[in-house]
């Protein structure tokens, strides 16, 4: 049986930020309510979702020009990320969106909402790795990470 959810965060293909949804309650009960992505929908909360959505456009790239001329300057430059690591290249951990939102900054690129980079697999090696980053609806990036020993 499917029950009424508002998105407080964007889910990779279920919505964005203020929408109402229809999933199953028990992935709501045990995934989205928990981590913090979903509400329980009632009348209201109806007025939560207008501050959600203008939330969201504040934070969103306004249009889709803009968003490729971010996405073409994210492109034409790797980013590099030093991190601890063994003699073997194995990383003391992984590296995170957080550090990879940093490393973007750092190198003079655009801030970015570590929301809104999806690591395909965990990062726990030295060498270039690919991350996506979602700039628009219709525009997202494919980013070089290269992960460094840190000196």
């Amino acid at each position: 049986m499917a029950t009424k959810f508002i998105l407080t965060h964007e889910v990779t293909g279920l919505g964005a930020p203020g929408d109402v949804i229809e999933v199953k309650a028990g992935y709501a009960r045990n995934y989205l309510v928990p981590r913090g992505l979903a509400t329980g929908w009632s009348k209201g909360a109806e007025k939560q979702i207008e501050q959600i959505r203008a939330a969201r456009r504040k934070r969103v790239i306004a249009t889709i020009e803009d968003a490729r001329i971010v996405r073409d300057r994210l492109q034409s430059k790797a980013v590099v990320v030093p991190v601890r690591s063994g003699p073997s290249g194995r990383l003391f951990g992984a590296v995170t969106t957080h550090d990879i939102a940093e490393a973007v900054a750092a190198a003079g690129g655009p801030i970015l909402d570590r929301r809104k980079i999806e690591v395909p697999t965990p990062i726990k090696s030295l060498g270039t790795h690919q991350v996506h980053v979602r700039l628009h609806d219709d525009v997202s990036a494919t980013l070089d990470v290269q992960v460094v020993p840190a000196t």
